[in-house]
């Protein structure tokens, strides 16, 4: 493991995206249909929405999927279709989002290895039964319960007097196994548990939100493509309006990551998890 450099990761990112690029390209690029590719408002709404959701995902290491997610189900899509098409965007945003991380000082290895392998088996196992067995909802309410819990204790360690801070990887693995099976059958959930838990165990808030993000590509892209062979592609406007809005607003992301201060940053994802749980619980119970 002490041989893996950062220039190896950073490879894989650039070798795996060039691979998904080619396989779009060759495979389902020419099945769209010329309304697909018509660019009108809605392309440039995404784009728009995809470069906020970004914006926020890289700076704090959640929320692009939960955001981007509830706004495709909005739009009508079937919660099979949604999570295919964020992870298919996700692939790319994540992948710039972890190259400026790693640019930017914001990783650490050891964490890395510890969530990346975990993160891909759990993800690929959640999207094969989302796309053959089960409906992604049923466990939604449970898990969003336990993530409002989870903000108010960021919350509560935010307003100590004194925040200290220490390399804590103590179930980093269980907590990107569970993150990783929830974000592929949920459409989001990869950052909110993984990153949540990780900053609450007291680790660098800005380490936690690069490492994770970066480990992010890799869960993704995996169980894109297994969602992919589901579902193949379909809303071409929305899913390249989020890459183009996500790609541009990544490096911006990774800087704002970079400069907020320990405080500042687990007060404001303590209030981000619990109004995006209290969103999708709303939802859930007034639907």
């Amino acid at each position: 493991m002490e041989k893996i450099k950062l220039r190896h990761i950073t490879l894989v990112i650039v070798a795996l995206k060039l691979l998904l690029i080619a396989i779009v390209l060759i495979k389902y690029l020419p099945n769209a249909s010329p309304e697909d590719l018509t660019f009108n408002e809605t392309f440039f709404w995404f784009l728009l929405a995809g470069f906020l959701a970004q914006t926020v995902d890289g700076a704090l290491g959640m929320a692009y999927g939960v955001t981007s997610n509830s706004v495709l189900l909005g739009f009508g899509l079937s919660p099979k279709l949604a999570s295919a098409a964020v992870h298919t965007a996700e692939v790319f945003t994540t992948g710039v989002s972890g190259l400026s991380h790693i640019r930017f000082g914001n990783f650490n290895k050891a964490l890395f290895l510890k969530i990346v392998v975990p993160g891909v088996l759990s993800a690929s196992l959640g999207a094969y039964l989302l796309g053959s067995v089960i409906d992604g909802n049923i466990i939604k309410p449970y898990v969003n319960v336990y993530l409002m819990i989870l903000g108010i204790i960021i919350l509560l360690k935010a307003f100590k007097k004194a925040i200290k801070t220490e390399t804590n990887l103590k179930n980093a693995s269980v907590y990107a196994a569970f993150g990783g099976f929830l974000d592929a059958i949920g459409g989001g959930g990869w950052g909110p548990i993984v990153t949540s838990n990780l900053i609450k165990q007291g680790n660098t808030p800005n380490i936690v939100v690069g490492t994770v993000n970066t480990a992010e590509f890799f869960v993704t892209y995996f169980s894109a493509g297994i969602l992919i062979y589901f579902t193949g592609i379909q809303s071409w406007q929305i899913i390249l309006g989020l890459i183009v809005g996500g790609t541009l607003a990544a490096p911006f992301g990774a800087y704002i990551a970079k400069r907020l201060p320990t405080k500042t940053m687990m007060i404001i994802v303590g209030v981000l998890i619990i109004l995006t749980s209290l969103y999708t619980l709303s939802n859930i119970i007034f639907s």
